[in-house]
């Protein structure tokens, strides 16, 4: 009996624990987030566009070597700056690099139609000079008048032009040898190496903008290609005795370090065609260095040039 009333007591007293950690247990903590928000990536920054109409003159420029740059004659730099001296350039300056007419990107405005004016109507009065009629009157009449009694003559009739052919397209000019061609006509050259040689420097943009070709005192150099003579003389620091001929609005190939030139500034040249001798001037040895220029920048001749 005693053992029973053990049990019922132990039987209780664990009830009443298990209430009190019932009672003392917490619930669970469910901690929520908000969505992180994702904001749109910053649109990349366009590149600027280079400016190809004016250049600010920076220490050492020579109006050669900014020409050169730029693909065009310097003296036509020269004219459209209204300078005296083309070596008159100062550090700071800013110079028209591109034809005024580019520059100022004028939109031509059509003229309007052309209209006639009609003809003033011709006077039935008569004259103020009146006469009796009589067949003298009437003759010193139609002599004044010029008509002499008849109709005025029916203008000649003008045979109209030609219509044009539908669907005809009008033949390609060509390419005259030596005749300096247009733009539209750079995949029409035909190139060819300008001198016999071994490559001891290729292109390398920023530290070489041509290759460079090996060879002996006197050997020939030849123009590349038609064209005209654009420049010979030696006024670029680093080029000396140079040759710069240009083939179109866009290509011009370039020929330095020449002994002699046998060309003139002006000069319409064939492909093929001797300009210049080979040499060491503003160089550490014998060797013809060749450029092609677009627009002014240098490009990879090898790219033009046929394979060899």
């Amino acid at each position: 009996m005693k053992q029973k009333s053990q049990y019922a007591l132990l039987s209780i007293t664990i009830g009443l624990l298990s209430a009190c950690t019932s009672t003392t247990r917490q619930a669970p903590v469910v901690e929520r987030t908000q969505p992180a928000q994702v904001r749109p990536a910053a649109p990349a920054p366009q590149p600027a566009k280079e400016d190809r109409t004016s250049y600010t003159v920076q220490r050492g420029d020579t109006l050669l070597g900014i020409a050169l740059d730029f693909g065009q004659n310097y003296r036509d730099l020269q004219a459209w700056n209204n300078l005296s001296d083309p070596n008159d350039i100062k550090y700071g300056q800013v110079l028209r690099v591109s034809p005024p007419a580019q520059m100022a990107q004028a939109t031509p405005v059509a003229a309007p139609p052309e209209t006639r004016q009609p003809a003033p109507p011709r006077k039935t009065a008569p004259r103020a000079d009146k006469r009796p009629y009589t067949e003298t009157a009437m003759a010193d009449a139609q002599k004044s008048d010029g008509t002499n009694g008849r109709a005025d003559p029916k203008p000649a009739d003008r045979p109209e032009p030609a219509a044009p052919i539908a669907g005809a397209t009008p033949a390609a000019p060509a390419i005259v040898p030596g005749a300096t061609v247009t733009a539209t006509d750079d995949d029409k050259l035909s190139w060819m190496w300008p001198s016999d040689g071994r490559i001891v420097a290729t292109f390398d943009e920023g530290k070489n903008k041509g290759i460079d070709i090996a060879g002996r005192a006197g050997q020939h150099v030849m123009a590349a290609g038609a064209g005209k003579v654009m420049y010979a003389g030696s006024g670029i620091r680093g080029y000396g005795n140079l040759v710069i001929v240009k083939h179109s609005n866009s290509l011009l190939s370039a020929y330095a370090h020449n002994r002699s030139i046998v060309v003139k500034e002006g000069q319409n040249v064939n492909k093929g065609q001797v300009i210049a001798e080979m040499g060491d001037s503003d160089a550490d040895s014998v060797k013809l260095h060749f450029e092609i220029r677009q627009q002014g920048k240098p490009v990879d001749p090898s790219k033009f040039l046929p394979i060899r």
